[in-house]
């Protein structure tokens, strides 16, 4: 079953057991994948849909929204909205594959950058693509740019 499924059938259960706030975060975790399938729709004129790393790449955008708005609520001294937003984070990294740790993720950009062979700043693109199509979902590659970069330089 494709993380599209998965999705599906969490959303069944939920309504089942009426788990308002998985429901509600499920909800909009459909919506999110819907409108990416009607975007590819129109450019492409694809009817499949997204598969699933498009799914995490959706996902994972996700997770980085609520984190930046659960982190302003807490500033702002709303801590009740700041705990809904890390409900929702809950809800959706269930369908996120286990994020790599500082050592697999160290790991991981040496065997990138030996793999293509780079040797300067100018072949970041071509380690930081490497690394997306082999660890999409399992790393936030905001946090591995400066890493490769420091690597590389």
């Amino acid at each position: 079953m494709g993380l599209r499924g998965k999705i599906s059938q969490a959303l069944k259960d939920a309504m089942k057991e009426r788990d308002a706030v998985r429901l509600s975060t499920l909800r909009l975790i459909n919506a999110a994948i819907k409108d990416r399938d009607i975007a590819l729709r129109s450019t492409d004129g694809d009817d499949e849909g997204v598969g699933d790393d498009d799914i995490l790449v959706i996902l994972g955008k996700m997770v980085k929204q609520r984190q930046e708005s659960a982190r302003a609520y807490e500033e702002g001294a709303r801590l009740e909205l700041a705990e809904k937003e890390l409900d929702e984070i809950k809800v959706i990294e269930t369908f996120l594959p286990r994020q790599l740790d500082e050592t697999e993720t160290a790991t991981a950009v040496d065997k990138a950058i030996e793999k293509t062979g780079a040797s300067s700043i100018r072949d970041m693109g071509k380690v930081m693509g490497e690394l997306k199509g082999r660890y999409m979902g399992r790393m936030d590659f905001s946090k591995i740019g400066p890493v490769v970069k420091s690597r590389l330089s």
